[in-house]
C-alpha cells in the first residue's frame, strides 16, 4: 500500500482530466496533426489517443474511488499513469508540435515524477505479507527476462543499420529511446527482483506488463484506424499484436487478482 494516497488521487485525477481532454479533441479533431505526423504514422498517432481516452477515463475512476486500503487499486493506478508516461513521452520526443505540446510535457514530467514519488512512498513493511502463486511468479519471472533480449535484439539491430547507414529517422525514433532507456530496464530489474524473491516485483510486475498491453493494442488497433482513414491495411498482423497485447493484459490482471495480503 502507499502512503499519502490522498495526494496521489489529486495526482491521478489531474493526469487522467488533462488526458480525457486532449485524448477526445485529438480523436475529433485529428487535422491538428497535418503537416506534424506523415500518413504512415497518422493511424498510429490516432489509435494511441483512443487508448489515452479509456486510460484517462479509468484513472480518473480510480483516483475517486480509491483508499488507503485498496492496495489493488494502487496497482491499476500506477499501470495507467505508466501508461500516460510512456504515451505522452513519444508525443514530446517526436516533436509533435500541436497546440497541446506543453501539456504533453505536463502529463510526461508529472507521470514520471509521481511514478518516481510512488516508490519511495510505497509501504515496503507490508510487503511481508503479500503473497502471489508460484505459477504465476515464474510466469512473470519468464516474461521479464524474454520481453528485454528479444526487444533489445530488435530495437539494436535497427539502431546498429541506421548508424551504419549515417540515417536518421522523421519519426518513431522515441521508441528506441524510451524502451532502451527506461521500458527494458525496468523488465530486467523487474526480472532481478524476482530471482532474488523481493516481495516488491509483485507489485512492479503488472505495471510493466499492462505497459506492454497498452503499447501492442494500440499498434494493433492501428491497423483499424488505417481502414478507417482509407489507407492500405495488415489485418493479420494487427490481429497478431492484440492477442499478444491480451496475453499482458490476462497476465497483468492475474497477477493483480491473485495478490494477497496475509500473515507472514
Amino acid at each position: 500500500m502507499v502512503k499519502n494516497i490522498k495526494k496521489y488521487k489529486k495526482i491521478w485525477i489531474a493526469l487522467g482530466v488533462l488526458s480525457l481532454f486532449i485524448s477526445t479533441f485529438s480523436v475529433l479533431n485529428h487535422e491538428i496533426y497535418n503537416e506534424l505526423v506523415s500518413n504512415e504514422i497518422l493511424p498510429g498517432t490516432l489509435s494511441q489517443d483512443i487508448i489515452s481516452f479509456f486510460v484517462a477515463l479509468s484513472l480518473i475512476i480510480i483516483g475517486f474511488s480509491a483508499d488507503s486500503n485498496s492496495y489493488k487499486k494502487h496497482i491499476v493506478g500506477l499501470s495507467l499513469v505508466a501508461y500516460l508516461f510512456y504515451g505522452y513521452g513519444i508525443y514530446v520526443i517526436e516533436q509533435i508540435y500541436t497546440p497541446f505540446y506543453l501539456v504533453y510535457m505536463i502529463i510526461f514530467a508529472l507521470s514520471f515524477w509521481s511514478i518516481v514519488l510512488f516508490i519511495k512512498d510505497y509501504d515496503y513493511i507490508s510487503l511481508d505479507k503479500l503473497t502471489l502463486p508460484k505459477i504465476l511468479v515464474r510466469i512473470s519471472l519468464f516474461f521479464s527476462i524474454f520481453i528485454p533480449t528479444l526487444f533489445y535484439f530488435i530495437w539494436s539491430s535497427q539502431v546498429l543499420s541506421l548508424i551504419e547507414k549515417s540515417t536518421k529517422l522523421e519519426f518513431t525514433f522515441s521508441v528506441y529511446i524510451l524502451d532502451m532507456v527506461f521500458i527494458m530496464p525496468a523488465f530486467l530489474l523487474i526480472a532481478y527482483l524476482l530471482s532474488k524473491k523481493r516481495k516488491i516485483a509483485y507489485i512492479f510486475a503488472p505495471v510493466i506488463f499492462f505497459k506492454s498491453f497498452t503499447l501492442l493494442f494500440s499498434v494493433g488497433m492501428g491497423s483499424l484506424v488505417r481502414l478507417y482513414l482509407g489507407s492500405a491495411s495488415n489485418l493479420q498482423e494487427g490481429a497478431l499484436y492484440i492477442v499478444l497485447s491480451l496475453i499482458f493484459l490476462g497476465l497483468s490482471l492475474s497477477v493483480i487478482k491473485n495478490l494477497k495480503f496475509t500473515n507472514p
